[in-house]
């Protein structure tokens, strides 16, 4: 029983440690100032405790707040629901259908993914993300979107409030002259007297928290689309770059395949019932999911085997002819290295002189591939990251096959 309670109460330390990150503490940090400015306003331009209005207006602001704060720890907390260690199909000739997780020693569910942040295999995967320092998958996609839509309709109530109180604070104050206009923020020239005064540095505040609020509506509001974009097809945002992806696979090899997403049910209500539900509890199980006729449980996770062998064939081989120390922006490899940097948490490989990779894609100024590690001593470990073009040189022929290499591959 001690043991037990022992490992409960590690678990809960290591959860709390998620705040410990530069995401949760902005975004808690933006939260903060704009919900606490906003009450500050929100009594000085309409006193709630003297008319019905007033009340609901405040009560309102309490209420976004509480529910932001409720659906942001959902989606930290609860997670995104991993595929069980040691996991693999009833049937065993299933087995051939799904790619296998070295890390977590356990056979890749479909639409699971290994996310290198978290460590394990994440059920319905859509992406890792910093703001809640936490995966976003199976068990947390509603309460994450409802974040998403619940924010900016929050900041959009603030943002009404910091007007408001800037203009009817801000009205009896100004003075208009034949060649000036001047304002006194000394005291407000009206009966009564405001409860709390309201200095230049209040409106400092309040211009301030003004910008927030409005920077976080869009922001997070473009977020909420493309989030409900991908429910609203049954996807994840990995799941529409498979389909990418093998769309260019079959234009590529004109094989004359025609891929279909298996999970799209041909309704957005349908879609839609998949991730939100009365009970909060999405449907399923997280390892099982229902496909469309024509399809079955693997016909994702085959297409994800294809393409896996095809960015084997595709890779091309280069040899490092710079040491690279692994730095995100690096200063001394060029300006145009420094930045067009990818804009992604994806690591960067730190290169020696001599060191063999495999690019698999690329952009003008970067690459994406793995580190080719020597079998005997490096066995089950891989490498891979982003790291600078002008690092490597590609090799005329490939060691092993003896023969010139194709083309690089197509950058996407």
């Amino acid at each position: 029983m001690g043991a037990l309670c022992s490992v409960i109460r590690f678990e809960n330390l290591q959860e709390l440690k998620r705040l410990c990150h530069w995401g949760p503490i902005i975004a808690l940090g933006v939260i903060a100032i704009c919900s606490t400015m906003a009450m500050i306003d929100a009594v000085m331009w309409y006193w709630p405790l003297d008319t019905t209005g007033g009340s609901v207006n405040f009560i309102m602001l309490i209420n976004w707040t509480v529910m932001i704060l409720y659906n942001y720890f959902n989606a930290m907390f609860i997670g995104p629901g991993y595929v069980p260690l040691g996991w693999k199909p009833e049937k065993s000739q299933d087995c051939m259908y799904v790619q296998y997780c070295k890390v977590c020693q356990s056979y890749k569910a479909p639409r699971s993914h290994h996310c290198r942040k978290c460590n394990r295999c994440v059920m319905k995967m859509d992406h890792h993300c910093p703001w809640i320092n936490n995966c976003c998958g199976y068990q947390n996609h509603a309460s994450f979107t409802l974040f998403l839509l619940l924010a900016p309709l929050g900041c959009i109530h603030a943002s009404f409030i910091f007007v408001m109180t800037m203009y009817t604070q801000l009205y009896n104050r100004i003075s208009f002259g034949w060649s000036s206009v001047k304002i006194d923020m000394s005291a407000a020239k009206r009966d009564p007297l405001p409860i709390i005064p309201f200095g230049l540095s209040a409106f400092a505040a309040s211009l301030f928290a003004l910008g927030l609020a409005l920077g976080t509506t869009i922001a997070v509001g473009m977020l909420f689309i493309i989030q409900m974009k991908v429910i609203l097809r049954n996807k994840t945002s990995i799941e529409s770059w498979i389909e990418d992806k093998a769309k260019d696979r079959i234009q590529y090899y004109k094989t004359g395949e025609i891929f279909i997403f298996p999970y799209d049910m041909g309704s957005k209500w349908k879609n839609f019932k998949q991730v939100f539900t009365w009970s909060g509890i999405p449907e399923g199980d997280g390892l099982e999911w229902p496909v469309r006729e024509g399809c079955h449980q693997y016909t994702l996770t085959i297409e994800q085997l294809k393409q896996k062998a095809d960015k084997r064939v595709r890779s091309v081989r280069y040899r490092a002819i710079e040491d690279y120390s692994g730095a995100c922006c690096p200063v001394t490899k060029g300006v145009k290295t420094f930045f067009t940097t990818p804009c992604t948490e994806e690591p960067r490989i730190a290169l020696c002189k001599g060191d063999l990779l495999l690019a698999t894609r690329g952009l003008k100024h970067w690459m994406y591939g793995d580190k080719v590690l020597d079998s005997t001593t490096d066995a089950g470990m891989r490498v891979r990251g982003w790291f600078p073009r002008k690092c490597v040189e590609k090799c005329l022929y490939d060691s092993e096959m003896d023969q010139p290499l194709d083309g690089e591959k197509k950058n996407r």
